[in-house]
């Protein structure tokens, strides 16, 4: 906390801003939550010889001290894991399976737990942490259910039908290196891991210090519901330091956060020649054609705009609208949007919860105020909220933002959104594609055929029609993922299990060699191979 942010903490609210979502009484404290009991229980096996500590973003206190790992730990957790997964893959997979099903149950018997823990440590609402616990449970289900359809052996025709048995299988690749942020500290750490394990891999998380206690709870649960411990290995430090150790040693790397650092991981994997999953940054565009619904597509750009204080990946940054419903949005948006209640209790009632560090402070304010100061107007938020902790601040709408403003090209990763008029249909596809990033974007219009229409025409790996990403998020049958600069790979559905393994094909030659045989010479056997390959054109076979 900054001294001028100290001077005000208990200042009241500048009159106009977001009210202040009243905390129930009797409400649960970070004394409460973050004993020296549950610490203790949640570092268990964690390897780490030096100690470091994470703070809660609603006081800026301290939370807990933690192991920190050294190159030398995160060395000697691979050793534990590499040591323990051959039986872990030698486990049926209906049984790894089975861990799966029970952490789901564990999760959502026991979600109060986790709720508290990532709220102390991220700082967001409740409701928006709950997302995080029905994404982490919905892919437990998944692919508790369908691993085994996924990692079945898979039968393929032979180059010569009937005489050549041909089987694909998968093998686990080894040990997963991951590496996870502090945004979705449950979901997009755990969550990636789940089809990691029942692929019969083991895990080297890093997670970020300032999120580990909500991550080492996942991992104690995991534990719990039947996951040999050594399988999931936490290593703890600074990114600079402990990042690039697990990389060294990984089989394959799962990494989520930002394009810069991105690129780093994704250049120390491949100089390894190992595999390597990217989600990275983006600056997502939300769509209103000129027939959508205007009230819901207000009610739906709050949700998709602030949910986490924007603090998301796919959160939506620029929002174009047609210029013949811009004024009713933009007056409909505004009135929501100033009317969200700022909260940082452990309860539900808080429309939006705080910023989760200075670094994330500092984009947001330098952002507002730079394109204040070149043209752009305010239309709601602006301003810090010292009143209710360090890191609040308010959800802002910027209008009129232009280049080179550094909000209209640079990722915020904050509560701000700047709203742009469009005329034309294909105007506005090219202007939404008009960014190195391709993560996400949302349609919205009361015509199914044209959302999906301009969806098939945006650059993003994601597209939600009248919604802002949580029902492609949350569809976990199918892959979610970035284009461009936003990454590689794809998490959920096939892709999100099959690249934690390698595809093996064995194939089994019965009764005649590929080779010269019953007599025939080399011409024949050429002459012969020349008409069974026509042939098999002939019958059409693939």
């Amino acid at each position: 906390m900054t001294d001028s942010q100290a001077s005000t903490s208990t200042s009241a609210a500048p009159v106009g801003t977001n009210p202040v979502a009243a905390a129930p009484a009797g409400v649960r404290t970070a004394a409460d939550v973050v004993t020296p009991e549950v610490v203790a229980q949640l570092t268990r096996g964690v390897a780490g010889s030096g100690r470091t500590a994470n703070h809660t973003p609603f006081t800026g206190e301290k939370l807990a001290d933690l192991p920190e790992s050294t190159p030398e730990d995160v060395a000697s957790a691979f050793e534990r894991a590499r040591a323990a997964q051959p039986a872990w893959a030698a486990t049926p997979v209906r049984a790894r399976a089975a861990v799966l099903l029970r952490f789901h149950d564990l999760v959502l018997s026991r979600q109060a737990e986790v709720l508290d823990l990532i709220q102390l440590e991220t700082g967001k609402a409740r409701l928006h942490a709950h997302e995080e616990v029905q994404a982490v449970a919905v892919a437990a289900r998944h692919y508790g259910r369908k691993a085994g359809s996924y990692l079945k052996p898979k039968r393929h025709t032979g180059v010569v039908p009937t005489l050549t048995k041909v089987t694909e299988l998968r093998q686990p690749r080894g040990v997963i290196g991951q590496i996870a942020p502090w945004n979705y500290p449950f979901e997009l750490s755990v969550g990636d891991a789940l089809p990691a394990f029942v692929s019969g891999n083991a895990v080297v998380m890093k997670p970020d210090t300032e999120t580990a206690l909500t991550a080492l709870w996942a991992r104690d649960l995991l534990i719990e519901a039947g996951l040999p411990a050594e399988v999931f290995q936490v290593v703890l430090g600074e990114g600079p330091v402990v990042g690039p150790e697990v990389v060294k040693h990984a089989d394959y790397v799962s990494f989520t956060g930002s394009t810069r650092t991105g690129r780093e991981v994704a250049q120390g994997a491949a100089a390894r020649l190992v595999g390597v999953s990217l989600e990275l940054g983006g600056k997502n565009a939300m769509l209103v054609l000129k027939d959508a619904d205007v009230e819901k597509a207000a009610a739906g750009a709050v949700r998709a705009c602030f949910s986490s204080a924007g603090q998301l990946c796919i959160s939506i940054e620029r929002l174009y609208v047609h210029e013949s419903i811009a004024d009713d949005f933009v007056a409909r948006f505004a009135a929501r949007t100033k009317a969200m209640r700022l909260g940082n209790s452990l309860a539900y009632g808080a429309d939006m919860g705080s910023l989760v560090g200075e670094r994330q402070l500092e984009t947001v304010t330098r952002h507002v105020a730079e394109a204040v100061e070149k043209g752009a107007k305010l239309v709601a938020g602006g301003i810090a909220r010292p009143d209710i902790g360090p890191l609040f601040y308010e959800p802002t709408i910027l209008d009129g933002v232009e280049a080179p403003m550094a909000v209209c090209g640079e990722e915020t990763f904050g509560p701000v959104v700047s709203i742009y008029r469009f005329t034309d249909e294909d105007e506005v596809v090219d202007l939404a594609n008009a960014t190195p990033y391709g993560l996400n974007s949302s349609v919205w219009t009361k015509d199914s055929r044209r959302g999906h229409r301009v969806a098939a025409r945006l650059r993003t790996g994601t597209v939600n029609i009248n919604e802002g990403y949580a029902p492609a998020y949350g569809s976990v049958q199918s892959p979610m993922g970035g284009m461009k600069d936003s990454g590689l790979g794809r998490r959920h559905g096939s892709e999100g299990i099959l690249k934690y393994t390698e595809a093996q094909t064995v194939a089994q030659q019965r009764l005649i060699p590929l080779a010269p045989s019953f007599g025939m010479d080399d011409e024949k056997y050429a002459a012969f191979m020349s008409v069974s390959l026509k042939a098999m054109k002939a019958f059409r076979l693939r």
